[in-house]
């Protein structure tokens, strides 16, 4: 049985990642979404191990010491990491899966699968991203200036993926990355 692919989608927060993840799962419900495991706090309406694996400092600690995650990283002041063991069980299974991770966790994971395919979602520019994030009011003001500076240092790597999508119109924007998915999920038809 082939392995399935890899695909990985990355941009800083506000971008829409989420937004246009969710458009591409309604195009592609056989798609598999890798559910990461993070420190961070829930948000409201979030969902444990349909959003994230919310787990303790500690325990993902352990889980780096046992060397459990495909990739992890600080991100804004938490853990957030992917495991092995699910990514691995996707592909063996012939199934494709996608990883929302940041731009650090790309790297490793590409050095590691080569094969990943990257897709990086930016908005226009990052006047624009903080209207989003403030718009999205879940962060302190501190932890606004955090993510804008992140986002600005993630943008500065956006060229090292293989596509780049601007998010400058939802519908667009989604059915780009539909497009790009399909291109390498369809090869025989493109």
């Amino acid at each position: 049985m082939p392995r399935g692919n890899l695909f990985i989608l990355s941009g800083p927060a506000g971008a829409g990642k989420g937004t246009l993840r969710k458009m591409l799962f309604r195009e592609m419900p056989d798609l598999v979404f890798s559910v990461s495991c993070t420190t961070r706090e829930r948000r409201t309406g979030e969902t444990d191990g349909k959003d994230y694996y919310y787990i303790s400092r500690d325990d993902f600690g352990r889980m780096i010491t046992r060397g459990e995650f495909l990739e992890w990283a600080d991100v804004h002041g938490n853990y957030y990491g992917t495991r092995k063991s699910d990514v691995e069980r996707v592909l063996g299974e012939g199934r494709d899966i996608l990883l929302e991770i940041d731009v650090q966790g790309c790297r490793l994971v590409k050095s590691r699968k080569p094969d990943a395919i990257r897709i990086f979602i930016t908005a226009p520019s990052l006047d624009e991203l903080e209207d989003r994030l403030e718009e999205r009011g879940t962060e302190s003001r501190a932890q606004l200036d955090v993510r804008l500076r992140n986002a600005a240092m993630e943008m500065r790597h956006a060229r090292e993926y293989d596509h780049i999508i601007v998010n400058d119109a939802i519908s667009r924007a989604g059915g780009e990355l539909i497009e790009t998915v399909k291109r390498y999920r369809e090869p025989e038809q493109n």
